[in-house]
This record gives structure tokens, sequence and C-alpha cells, in this order.
């Protein structure tokens, strides 16, 4: 019989956590003392554990920072654990590792917090969890844990009476959102079948023809005036690629992702052969997709934008038959902050609802769940945006994102044989790849189509999801596999599983095969069986893929996953006949027959009509404000200010194709306007993208906002060289409240001027987008209905291929006798909908838009051969907040003062937001610049000159009107990201971090004691030795590991943990072992736990490990290795003295570039590095070395094995973000006794070339070879 052991573990959270929790408690009863709280373990056993097991399971279970053992015998006051019913990621990965290292009789490990508190408030426990995730639980009930029902039954709705009556009931009790004219369909289709629906049905139906997957809006007819337009929404948007002929489109409007053409590279990665890495030279194509996770986000700010992320790279993953996502962009929208102690004047505080959190909560979870998604998951995040706006209109309504905009999408690569989905024939197998089905996400189709308001509580409780990266990292690397295999790849076509869950994906795939399906329910991976037939076909669990493979390819499939240690289930076989068929194998009831015609063929009969509507022009006249003011609250308005704490909890360097990132220049502020990503390992050709989104605009002239956006979008771009502008993509992702007031009119107007008139003009296409049009909030208070709406918007993301990453522009000033000069397209100066309109009130007026498209494309082409031949040092575009903010930007990234230069109209100069951008020129090139410009029509003017101190002067006609300092006013424009980062992260490293601002520090510099570019190992020519490129599941950075030794002279072999303990390989066949960065199982047993001890506790690993170390072998572990590695040092000579890595002194993940000081180490990897400092990019989120006592940190200290150490210009770091983890004495990396063995934190296979680093001194920009290439040379050299 089953039971629950229960173990208790570590602190759960720090003390500036729980200080942080104490505050909040004190809220409620200021009488609170000290907060405590520890992790508890929860093992459902089929029986009690022997003793030799007990140590095992304690051993696995016992991770995280060292403490003292609480002593005052203080009763818990309760358990948070994961909502029954569900299992949580954790559990998900950590029984994965008991499974491994063979603990017998495990079912399931869960984890749960037991909070400790001198005081008992019933109210206290809504602080302690989240009550769409969580559950709390008083006493010591944790049975119900793992309690299961009996399985739900098969429902059916009886047609036989009135059948409109019934499935309108059905409508409301199921949450399917359908529409009358739905609910008719379905009454004559099954009147035609002759039966009554069953719920599992309806379900799916609704999911199949929701707004979300549908989009009947978009598809719509339109009567306008009384007159039938001739094109939906979507045709417009078709338009642009009609205009084009689909010049440079692969594919467009019928996958998960659009495709254009990609540079011939040398492609690198695993030859399916013998699993060395070899390149390939043939096209990189390129894909692209951008999502929104709207409604998710809104009431579980952490799940729903990491499965908003999730979703996403699904998306880019499975295109055609199985491409690779590469690297993300990531945007919120929300309404005002209202920071506690920060209340700022604009702000409204108009009220919320209590089923959607609040805008600073969503801003403080979401962010973290989107990044942390994309982090273990292995894409860097290298773009974004955020922005809250709120705008009064009456008493009880207001312009505002209460349902936020959640943006995620990102750029991929496909192979050309892979773009279009090969024919399924029948009787091929249906396959489920990916994580089982869980009792989370159903209905989230529907969810998202209706607003937040009008749908139940419960029914949003019930499409809350859950993240589990870890797994989906597995099926990417199954994708990848079978993509190296090109035209033998066994994935006929391959789709994602998203809104609605299996119920929506599979009838996809089959029926865009023109197949049917027959399934088998009790064959799909379950791990809930008290879910019904509906649960278990229609649950959104995450993570997981539809495929259809031949028969004769499964052998070669199930190798691959079984190698990759990656579930799949044959769920189904494809058919002749066009029906779907899911039949219950175990109760031999038949759940879904329909055909898909009857499912996916209704079209969506939907019709918009409006009468046209002019808005008056609002008169001119600006209010008269303080000119300091207006800088002061316009540098603190959160579309305007620094986004740092938005960015540095993203890995941005991971793949090693990475190089451009949002940080610029050797402070690294966050001001970059694109991101570039690079083709190849051995190629300065790449990707860019950028987005641009001007939503406020849309409350004065919705066809504005989005020509607007298309061009912010489009002159974030102008820094980096496009190959042309006619290969520059667009998605569009369309936001609004239909059928508000105003706002069908609204929409059509915005979608017209993008489809028919602006993108036409440019010749760009919209090959890709999405919608999510019910975009309001309404609640009922005790003295009237409340509601805010969002105006009609559109995110831009702009994606191109560029020449040569080498030639990007930022906007980093730079020293020297320079001026800096506005181009722009006319001398308007229109402040309506900018951010001084939103921060004072009284700035009515005409708002920004582009008059003319075709100067547009001119100005466009102009900047792009202005920058063509380096006379432009630094480029930043003019967007929120106007050229102030422009030109202050740029003085922030180069700590260079400036004088601005303004006319008598000074608030109109250099607030307004019309398209613009500033380039820093030297004055001996300011003349040639000139004509250039003005000889296509641009105008110029002479805007600033750079200063050799960091002041800054406001100066109009040669009159002072206001002086500051570059850090107090920089200062300013960090203070929001700043009290952002105290609420979320460790307050002391937030303070540090801030007080940088104003510090005299020289940033990131080299200082080499050696040539980077000479190449030790040009000698060795003939023999290239093997190089095991060693990974667990989870980890995702071999790739970049494997292209560092191949270019150091290696053979790189991937091998696979699941190789060593099948007997494949071994390590005996290596000379050298690279263990490499990543999640391994999601790092849930501690960072790079569960690896380390699926080696400790199988006898016959650990001992392969051991002979290795003992040998005359070298080993590297980086990051995941290196944390990996210091818990393998009982196998490892002279290493008895390592610490391990545990959290981050900052409670966060931190991605940053750094400087080390490379340790005079006798290490055949350190050969000449000797005392030189060196940047390099870090990304962890247990980076902080811990020694067991104070005597192994002494023998440490003394043993010489100190690799490398954080530094900033005064030496040793020990204040954060220099030290960004808070290790003793810097402690970045070390080596064992013999040298022969060196971990490290950091990363130095992500930039062994010069132009993956993410700061470049201009003088270095054309070096190839990286400083850190040297590492790898030298154990080549070592190797002989």
């Amino acid at each position: 019989m089953s039971q629950v052991e229960v173990l208790t573990g570590r602190p759960a959270f720090s003390r500036n956590k729980l200080v942080k929790v104490r505050d909040r408690l004190r809220m409620i009863d200021d009488s609170v003392g000290e907060v405590d709280a520890e992790y508890v373990h929860f093992l459902h056993t089929v029986e009690t554990f022997p003793e030799e097991t007990r140590e095992v399971v304690e051993a696995l279970l016992n991770y995280g920072p060292m403490h003292q053992p609480r002593e005052d015998g203080r009763k818990p006051y309760c358990v948070v654990v994961p909502r029954i019913g569900t299992t949580s990621p954790w559990s998900s990965k950590a029984t994965d590792i008991f499974r491994l290292v063979g603990v017998p009789g495990i079912n399931r490990v869960e984890r749960g917090v037991r909070w400790f508190i001198d005081s008992a408030d019933d109210r206290f426990a809504r602080l302690l969890h989240d009550r769409m995730t969580e559950t709390v639980i008083y006493g010591e009930a944790f049975s119900m844990i793992f309690d299961r029902s009996a399985p739900g039954l098969l429902g059916e709705i009886d047609l036989s009476g009135e059948p409109e009556v019934a499935l309108s009931g059905a409508n409301v009790e199921l949450g399917l959102a359908l529409s009358d004219d739905e609910i008719e369909y379905l009454v004559a289709a099954y009147a035609e079948l002759g039966r009554n629906p069953t719920d599992v049905e309806l379900m799916m139906f609704a999911q199949a023809n929701s707004e979300h997957c549908r989009h009947k809006i978009f598809n719509a007819t339109w009567l306008i005036n009384g007159s039938r337009q001739q094109q939906s929404l979507f045709q417009m948007i078709r338009n642009t690629h009609r205009s084009i002929n689909g010049k440079g489109i692969l594919s467009a409007y019928s996958d998960n992702a659009a495709v254009i053409e990609g540079p011939v590279v040398a492609r690198f990665f695993p030859d399916a052969a013998d699993q060395i890495y070899r390149v390939v030279e043939e096209p990189a194509h390129i894909v692209m997709k951008v999502e929104t996770h709207n409604h998710p986000t809104a009431i579980a700010p952490y799940a729903g934008a990491a499965t908003g992320s999730g979703g996403e790279i699904r998306d880019e993953g499975a295109v055609g038959r199985g491409s690779k996502p590469k690297a993300g962009l990531c945007g919120f929208t929300t309404s005002h902050l209202e920071i506690p102690g920060d209340i700022q004047p604009w702000e409204t505080r108009f009220g919320k609802p209590e089923r959607i959190v609040s805008a600073l909560d969503i801003m403080l979870e979401g962010p973290v769940g989107a990044a942390a998604f994309n982090n273990e998951f292995g894409r860097p995040a290298l773009c974004g945006y955020f922005r809250t706006f709120e705008q009064r209109v009456d008493a009880f309504s207001e312009w505002g994102y209460h349902k936020p905009v959640m943006v995620a999408g990102g750029l991929g690569t496909i192979r050309g044989c892979h773009i279009d989905a090969d024919e399924i024939p029948v009787y091929a197998h249906l396959i489920v790849l990916g994580g089982p089905a869980m009792l989370i996400g159903l209905g989230g189709g529907a969810a998202s189509s209706v607003g937040s308001g009008t749908s139940s509580s419960e029914l949003d409780f019930a499409s809350v999801q859950r993240d589990n990266a870890e797994m989906q990292r597995r099926c990417q690397e199954v994708i990848d596999r079978c993509v190296a295999l090109g035209s033998q790849n066994p994935i006929l076509h391959i789709h994602d599983v998203g809104a609605g869950g299996l119920s929506n994906a599979i009838p996809e795939l089959v029926n865009d095969a023109r197949r049917g399906g027959r399934i088998d329910l009790q064959a799909i991976p379950n791990a809930d069986p008290a879910m019904s037939p509906m649960e278990v076909w229609c649950n959104e669990a995450q993570e997981r893929y539809v495929l259809a493979v031949a028969q004769e390819e499964l052998e070669h499939f199930d190798s691959i996953c079984r190698r990759e240690r990656c579930p799949f289930a044959i769920v189904g076989q494809a058919t002749e006949e066009k029906i779907l068929q899911v039949k219950d194998s175990e109760t031999g009831l038949t759940v879904v027959d329909l055909p898909l015609s009857t499912l996916l063929g209704k079209p969506p009969k939907v019709q918009r009509v409006y009468q046209t509507q002019t808005k008056p022009l609002a008169p001119s006249a600006f209010p008269d404000v303080d000119f300091e003011e207006a800088i002061r609250r316009v540098l603190r308005f959160p579309a305007v200010g620094s986004k740092k704490f938005l960015v540095t909890i993203g890995d941005r360097s991971i793949t090693g194709l990475v190089a451009r990132d949002q940080m610029v220049g050797r402070y690294q502020v966050p001001v970059a306007d694109s991101a570039v990503t690079l083709a190849g390992f051995d190629t300065y050709r790449g990707e860019a993208m950028a987005m641009g989104e001007r939503p406020a605009l849309a409350t004065v002239d919705s066809a504005a906002s989005a020509r607007m956006a298309v061009a912010e979008s489009l002159t974030n771009l102008m820094g980096v060289p496009l190959e042309s502008l006619d290969r520059v993509v667009l998605s569009a992702n369309w936001m609004a409240a239909a059928d508000h007031e105003g706002q069908n009119q609204a929409l059509h107007e915005a979608v017209s001027a993008v489809g028919l008139e602006l993108c036409p003009a440019l010749g760009i296409a919209i090959p890709v987008g999405k919608d999510s049009l019910s975009m309001q909030t309404s609640w009922i208070t005790s003295e009237d209905s409340q509601s805010v709406t969002s105006p009609v918007t559109v995110n831009i993301s702009a994606f191109g291929p560029i020449t040569d990453a080498r030639n990007v522009i930022t906007p980093e000033l730079r020293r020297g006798e320079t001026q800096l000069l506005l181009l722009t397209l006319n001398h308007k100066a229109r402040l309506g909908g900018s951010a001084i309109s939103q921060v004072f009130e009284g700035f009515e007026d005409e708002c920004p838009d582009i008059d003319d498209a075709k100067m547009l494309k001119v100005f466009l082409e102009t900047v792009q051969k202005l920058c063509a031949n380096r006379r432009v040092l630094a480029l930043h575009d003019r967007s929120d907040g106007g050229l102030i903010v422009t030109v202050l930007e740029m003085a922030f990234a180069g700590r260079i003062g400036v004088d601005i230069l303004a006319s008598d109209n000074v608030l109109a100069d250099l607030f307004n937001e019309e398209v613009g951008i500033v380039v820093q020129v030297p004055t001996s090139d300011v003349a040639s610049v000139e004509t250039d410009a003005v000889a296509a029509n641009i105008c110029v003017a002479h805007v600033g000159r750079t200063r050799m101190d960091e002041e800054i002067f406001v100066n109009v006609n040669g009159r002072e009107v206001f002086h500051s300092s570059r850090s107090a006013l920089e200062q300013i424009w960090a203070t929001t990201s700043y009290q952002m980062q105290r609420l979320r992260d460790d307050t002391e490293c937030s303070d540090e971090e801030y007080g940088m601002i104003e510090a005299h520090d020289s940033g990131v510099s080299e200082r080499l004691l050696f040539d980077p570019s000479d190449n030790v190992v040009a000698s060795f020519t003939s023999a290239r030795p093997r190089v095991a490129i060693l990974r667990d599941q989870g980890v995702n950075g071999q790739i970049e590991m494997a292209a560092a030794f191949d270019r150091a002279g290696f053979e790189a072999e991937d091998v696979h943990m699941s190789d060593l303990f099948s007997g494949l390989k071994d390590l005996s066949d290596f000379r050298v072992l690279a263990a490499c960065g990543g999640f391994s199982y999601g790092d849930v047993l501690g960072g790079g736990g569960g690896w380390a001890k699926s080696i400790l506790f199988d006898e016959a690993i650990r001992d392969q490990f051991q002979r290795f170390f003992e040998e005359d072998t070298f080993a590297l572990g980086v990051c995941n290795g290196c944390q990996m590695m210091t818990q393998l040092k009982e196998l490892i000579p002279g290493a008895a003295s390592w610490p391990r890595f545990v959290r981050n002194r900052s409670d966060q993940f931190e991605a940053r570039t750094v400087q080390v000081r490379v340790a005079r180490n006798e290490s055949p990897w350190l050969t000449a590095f000797g005392d030189s400092r060196i940047p390099i990019p870090v990304a962890h989120g247990e980076g902080r070395a811990e020694f067991e006592n104070a005597k192994t940190m002494a023998d440490f200290e003394a043993s010489g094995m100190l690799a490398a150490q954080y530094v900033d210009s005064l030496g040793v770091a020990t204040s954060y973000p220099a030290n960004p983890n808070g290790s003793p004495e810097g402690i970045a990396g070390m080596t064992s006794a013999t040298g022969r063995v060196l971990a490290m934190m950091p990363h130095p296979e992500r930039v062994f070339r010069t132009i993956q680093n993410s700061y470049v001194a201009l003088e270095h920009i054309d070096r190839e070879d990286g400083p850190w290439l040297r590492l790898f040379r030298n154990v080549r050299v070592a190797v002989g």
C-alpha cells in the first residue's frame, strides 16, 4: 500500500526575501515578528524505505545554501503546496532523477514550503501563496497532495428536447464562448449525424473555432456606412505580401511561423552518423514568429508569461518538418505600476477587479517567468519593450491595460528541405512528443477570446498553465537530431500543442495533410488518472508536440527519443477517410466521431458594422510646465526609463551567436535599438530584429498609431547594415476591444493604414502575426460598474538579414570633437499621445504620424547609406520621451557630457516624438553627411555637441536653460527600474548597482598580457584529438562549446549521459571532457545537483568518471558543468577544498558581461593568461561559491587553485554587480591541484570570437579571435 514520506529540507528563501514577506504580513498585523520558511519534501512511495535507500534519498534532497537548524520550537503556520490535482514542474524533474539513480518504489516526489510565523491570522495565507497555482494546507494532511479521484465520466448533451437551449446551457457551463450562429450550426450538424454530442466534441469545437484560433474578426466582412468592404482585415494584411510578390519569403500565413530566405553559411551541428560536430554549407533560412499571452498573464503572471514564451518557442521549432529557435524577444504593456511609496503624479489609481493581479505584480513576476523559460530552454532574450498606460475617460471608465499585453517572439532557423511538411501516408503513426496530460490550461483558447470579467473565476482558474522548459528542451533536442538527418528526417509533419491542447493540434495536423485520424484516448500519456475524457483530450498541458512518423521510421525515431530521454507515445494512426475518431480502449466508449469538415469546415459568420465617426481635433494649447520637472517626470515614465530590471534576468549570450543585445557600451546601459545574431560561427552575416509600438497615439488616431509603430520598428533597425530595406519583414500583433464604442472603426482604420497603404509603399510585407481582440476588463463595485479598455494596439516586430555584424552602430557616444545631428522627415512637432502628454495634463494635440510613406522609405534608405562608410559614430532613434531622451540615453551609454541645442519652442523641440534619428558625426564629416541627407530631402538639425566632461546643458539660442550632471539624470532615468529591482531582488544588491551610476568606474575593458591573434596551434595541422562535449537532459550550451573546441583544433563529439549509461560510449575514449552549461534536470536539486548525483549514485558511472579524472586527461566544466564538477570533487584528485555553488546573493538569475582577472595559475588551460583582465558573460542563478567551513576556504586560498576572480576598476570585486553572485574573494573559477581540471561559472565558450562580446572597443572590432579562444588553444597544445 502506498504511503507519503515527509522529509524537511533547507531554507526555502533568503533572509532578504523573508524580510519582504514579513513586511507584507505586517500590513495585516504589525505585531508579526521573524518569519521563516523551509522546504518540505513529500515522497509518494510504494512502501517504507529501507535504511540504505533512505540515505540515498536524504543525499538527493540535500541541496541549497548551508544553514543553522532552527531551534525556536515554533509550530508551523501552514504548508504551501502545488495546487491539489496538479504536478509541479519541480516534481516532474525531481522524480526523473530519483528514478534514474534507481530509488525503488517512487511514484512521485513533490515539494512544498513550510511557513513559520509567530502569529496566526487567517488572512496571512493569501499573501503566502498564489491561489491559481498553489494550495494551503494547515496541519499534516499531506496525503491529499497525491489523492486521486475516480476517472471523470464522458459527458453527453441531450438534444432530444430543445437543442438550442441544451447547447446554450452547455455553452455557459463549460465556458465554450460559442456564438449564437455556432450553436445553430451545431444543432444542424448533430441532427444530420443523428446523435447527441459528447462534451469532448463540444469543447474541441469551441477551441478549434475560438476567436483565438480562427481569428473570426480578422476574417469578418465589414459594412461601413452601409457599404460592404471588399477586403477583410486579414486580406488587407495579406495585401502586403501580394504587393511585393512574396520576394524573399518562403512561407507565409500557412504554418506556425513565417520563413524568409537566409544566407548560405557553414551550419554547425553533430553528424547523425557518428555524433561528430561538422559544418554543412547550406542556406540558413530564417524563421520568425511573435505571439501574445495576455489573459493567462493577467491571472497568474509568472506561469502565464513563462508559457507564453514557451508556446512561442514551440511555434519556432515546429515549422514544416522541424526547425530551431534561435533568439527571442519579450514585451509587456500594463496599466500604471503604482509602486508603494513611489506613486507618480500621473498615476490614476483607478482600481481593479479581484480576479486579476495588479500591474505591479505582473511586472514583478511575469518578466521573471518569461526570462526563466527562455533561460532554461536555452534561447537568448535580446529584444523587448515595457510600457504603462492609463488615461481617464470618466468616473467609471478609462483607457488602460488591466488586461496586459504580453508579447513573446523571436527568430529561428530551418533547413530548406524541411520548410514544407511531407505527405503523411495512411497508417502513419500519430505521435505525442513531450510531457503528459495534466489538468491545466483547460479551455484556454476560449478563455483568451473573451474579456476579463466576462468569464467566471472558476473558468479563469481552469485556464492557468504551468511550465517545464527542461522537458521542452528535450523535445527540441529530438527535433534537432531528426533535422540533422536532412532528407532522411523521420518527422513528416510537426505541430506544437497550444490552445485547445491535443483537441486542436491533432485535427490540424491530419487536416493539413488531407487525412483523418484514429486515436486511442488511453494511449495519451496522462499524469492525472482522475481526468475525464474531455479533460484528457482538451487540456493545454505544455511542452508537447504532435507529429507524424512513417511506420518504417519508428524504430529510428524511438532510438533518438531514448537517447534524449524524451518521452513520446503513439496515440493513433492517420486514416484515408477525413474523419476524426477518438476512442477509449479501456471503456470501449467513442469519445469523438466527427468529420473534419464538421469540426474545421464552418466558416465563421462574422460581420462588423459601423458608421464612421470623426473625432474633433483638440486645440494645440500647451500648459505652462517647469522645464526641469518636465525632464524629471518624463525620465521617470516607465516607457522612457531604464529597463535594466527586465534585461539582466535573461540570458543574452547563450548559443554563442549573439552579436548585439540590449546592453550598450563599456558601462552596459540598456539602450540598444535592435538585436543582432550571427548566421554561423565563421561568418559576420546574420539577422537583426527590433520592435515598435505606440498605443497611446491610438486614443487620438489609431491609423497614426499603427503607422508610427511600423516606423519605429524600422528606425530601430537603422543602426544595423541591412541587406536592403525590402528584405525586412514584419510581424503585426493586433490588440483591441472589439465592439467597444468606436473601436471597430479604430481597428479597421489602423489595419487599412498599414496593410493597404504604408507597407505596400515601403515594399515591406507582413507574413506573420496574431490578434487578441478582447482587451477590456470590467467589474462591479458597490457604486457602479467599472471598465478599463485598451486602445487599438499593434506591436510590430521587424526582422531582416544583415551583411556584417561588425558594422552595427550603437547609441554609445564616442569621445572626440563631434556633433549630434537630428535627421527627420519634416519639421513638425506634434505632441498628442507623447510621454510629456501622459505625465502632464493639458497637452492635447494632434499626434505624430507618417504623412508621406514614400518619403519614409527614402529616409530609411538614406540613413542606411550614411551609416555604410563609418562616418556615423553613434545612432539612436527618437521615440518615447522625444529628442531630450534620445540624446540623454546616448550620453548615459558613453558617460559623456552634451550641450543640447533647442529653439524658443523648447518643449515641442525636445519632447515631440515624431520620426527622427540622432547621429553622432565627427565635426570634420558633418558637412558631407549634411549634404548627402539634404540631397535626399531629409531635414537636418544641429541638436548638440559632445563635451569632455559628463555635464549636460540645454541651450536655447545660446542661452542656458538647464544644467545637470550625467549621473544625476541617469539616476532619475534608472529610478523606476531600481525601485522594481528592490521590491523583487536583494535590497542591498539593488542599492549597490544604483550607486554605481555615479561611481568613477572604467566599465568593462580588456587588459591582456598576450595577443589573442597568436595562433599557438597553427603547427598542429594533422590530428584532431577527440573531445567529449558532455551533456545531460536540460543542458543547452553544447553547440557553442563544440564550436570553440573545433576552432581550437579538436574533433568535438556529442556525448549524452545516456550514451554512458547505456554503454554506447565510454570516457576512456577521450583525452578531454567538457561539461556544458544549461539547466540539467531544471536544477531542481540545486545547480548541477541532479547531474552530479546521477553520477555519484551509479557505481559504474561513478567509476568511469573517477578513472577519467585520475588519468592524464583534461576536463572543463562551465556554468552548470562547473556546478556539477564541484559536486564530483571527491572523484577529482586535488579538488578537496573546492567550494560548491549556491543561490546568487541578489536572489535572482544574473546575466551580465563582467570582468575577470585570470590568476597566475600553472594550469595548462591558462598558459599566458596570468593577470590578464578580460570581459566575459555570466548567466546563472546559482553562482555564489560556498565553502564547507573556514578551514576549507583557507586551504583553497593557500592551494593556488584559484583560476579567475571577478574584478572592477579597483581590484577584486566585492560589490554587486561587478561581483554578480556574491562569491567570496570574487571567485569565478578554479583548477584542480594538477591544473588539468578547470571549473568556472562564466562562459568563455560563448565569446571565443571578438564579435560575440556584448561590448567591443572600436579598435578591436575587426579582430576575429577573442581572448578566450586562447583557453581552448592552450589545452590543444597540452594534449600535443
